[in-house]
């Protein structure tokens, strides 16, 4: 009776202990045509029996619509998969003890077997009467005609189901090969891969297990950390598990139940599933022994050719993924790790508060060209006063490539600036000018390259820019101003126009910004529009400590999609450099 083929018929039917229109048509056609005070579409459960159709029936049981196995004749139909006809069940030894003859009145029965298409026995279709009863052979002709249309009845609504899960599978691959390849890493890719799975036969558990030397470890969302990932998170490989025989063998490995698990399985697993409740597990391994997809159930499941095939498809999905975001973050670590070793440790300068922000491409893929960069110039003769370089600037591109760029082209900029005795941010961008036309650096860059002096008290900004966004100047008397003179970006041509220092005083307070596009560039606005409202940002906060001034420019940039990368660069005037 607890036959997991059974039992998935039963969930497929959709018929439980509920009233269904069909199924009470079924019970009273059964009471006209066999004249019969009570007919039954009964089907048999695990531990009970349901009546989603009934006729003639009342009191508490058919309130429920439901009883225990101890009310039950059609469990014996069920048992033998056949009729059961009974002319006074008080004298039949095999239910005399029937709690439903006290409180049912079932004196009389005949009940035929309702089947599916495979031939499992669901329960019955019933006839019962509250005397003692011989049936005749026509009563039980008919009886078995009506059972016969109610059984296809059942397998229609049962074929009607497996189309629906064959489009739902259908669905769910196409949603698979969607969601999986969009994931940014494991946690991520295991993330989606359990919202994927929706409906009744929605597994218990998703799990993925990637293979190292040892053996497999489990794949963790620290955000979603379930019981089976803190009691079984790394297996060896030898272990007595499901997961790694499936490992060890390249199959997949179905486990329908807890009896086949108990068979099948040391003790070490049958205690890890009975401890989270799980009593079926489907264990598929990923191509190129990278590891292995479960599902788990709760309850026994029935694992249809349709949902086997679908389940391995998307674990083939699952394998390319993992092999794209290792790659990915391989390559992400080699730039990072270089990004990060070109990016500027700030100089402590009197009269100056420095602060920066730097932050990486939404998509993760890979790290781009944007750098900040500050240091002082010497005052050894012939300089006689402070000054600081500041640089922002964008190579095109988003690779290791454009990071190798930049950090060439930093410190030929760098280089640039000290050669030259007036230390001009526009005689530095034509020297690197003229290095791209000379050096293969790519399809070129953008930048702003300043200079602070101190000159009476009073600090000076002298700028170049080239084709890069704008600087905003927040004065404590003038609000924001956006410094948008520029020249050409830096595309190593020759016969470019020579380029243009511009100058401005810095009042005590005052507040520059440097930063790249990707702070005030959206796909779905103009680019006037995103500097126009960081310029708003730094009215508001321009008084504020600059790590808060920089928290509040950057608010929201972790929700946008796609976004680029992001450096800034931020100098408050303080004093007087004394």
């Amino acid at each position: 009776m607890k036959d997991p083929g059974r039992l998935e018929a039963l969930r497929l039917a959709g018929l439980t202990a509920a009233a269904d229109p069909g199924m009470d048509r079924f019970a009273r056609l059964v009471t006209r045509v066999l004249r019969v005070p009570v007919s039954l579409v009964s089907l048999l459960e695990a531990d009970r029996q349901v009546f989603p159709g009934m006729a003639g029936m009342s009191g508490y049981w058919a309130a429920r619509r439901e009883t225990p196995l101890s009310h039950s004749f059609c469990q014996h139909v069920v048992a033998d998969g056949g009729p059961l006809i009974l002319g006074d069940t008080r004298t039949h030894p095999r239910t005399c003890a029937s709690l439903a003859i006290p409180d049912l009145q079932v004196i009389a029965y005949a009940g035929m077997p309702l089947t599916d298409a495979d031939g499992h026995v669901l329960g019955s279709l019933c006839a019962i009467d509250h005397q003692p009863r011989t049936w005749t052979a026509d009563e039980l002709r008919d009886l078995e005609d009506l059972t016969a249309a109610c059984s296809m009845e059942l397998r229609l609504r049962i074929a009607s189901e497996l189309i629906q899960r064959d489009r739902d599978h259908a669905g769910l691959l196409l949603r698979a090969s969607i969601e999986l390849a969009h994931a940014r890493d494991l946690t991520d890719l295991t993330r989606r891969l359990r919202h994927l799975f929706q409906g009744p036969a929605e597994p218990t558990y998703v799990g993925l297990l990637l293979a190292d030397g040892q053996g497999l470890w489990r794949v963790i969302d620290p955000d979603d950390i379930r019981p089976v990932e803190s009691a079984i998170d790394r297996l060896g490989q030898d272990a007595a598990f499901p997961s790694t025989l499936a490992m060890r063998e390249q199959r997949t490995v179905f486990v329908p139940d807890h009896a086949a698990l108990v068979a099948g399985f040391g003790p070490d697993a049958v205690a890890g599933y009975d401890s989270l409740g799980l009593e079926s597990v489907l264990c598929v391994p990923l191509p190129n022994r990278r590891g292995v997809l479960t599902w788990c159930w709760s309850r026994p499941h029935v694992l249809a050719p349709t949902e086997e095939a679908v389940l391995t498809t998307v674990a083939g999905y699952v394998s390319q993924a993992v092999e794209r975001t290792r790659f990915v973050a391989n390559r992400l670590s080699t730039a990072e790790q270089l990004q990060a070793a070109m990016l500027t440790e700030l100089p402590d300068v009197p009269g100056l508060d420095m602060a920066a922000l730097y932050l990486p491409a939404a998509d993760q893929d890979m790290v781009g060209g944007d750098w900040y960069d500050a240091y002082p110039l010497p005052t050894a003769p012939p300089a006689t006063r402070p000054a600081l370089m500041l640089s922002i600037g964008d190579v095109i591109g988003h690779d290791v490539r454009a990071a190798t760029v930049m950090g060439q082209i930093r410190s030929m900029l760098r280089q640039a600036s000290l050669d030259d005795p007036a230390h001009s941010p526009a005689t530095a961008l034509d020297a690197i000018d003229r290095a791209i036309d000379t050096l293969p650096l790519g399809l070129g860059a953008t930048a702003v390259h300043a200079r602070l002096d101190l000159d009476d008290g009073r600090w000076q900004l002298t700028w170049s820019n080239a084709g890069h966004p704008p600087p905003l100047l927040h004065t404590p008397d003038g609000g924001v101003s956006i410094l948008d003179d520029h020249d050409m970006i830096l595309l190593g041509t020759s016969d470019d126009p020579p380029r243009h220092d511009h100058t401005r005083d810095l009042p005590p307070g005052s507040v520059l910004l440097l930063y790249t596009d990707g702070l005030v560039e959206r796909r779905d606005e103009d680019i006037d529009a995103g500097t126009a409202y960081t310029a708003a940002v730094l009215d508001r906060h321009a008084d504020k400590p600059l790590p808060l001034l920089l928290e509040a420019l950057s608010t929201g940039l972790s929700e946008i999609p796609q976004r680029d990368d992001v450096a800034v660069l931020v100098v408050r005037v303080t004093g007087d450099g004394r």
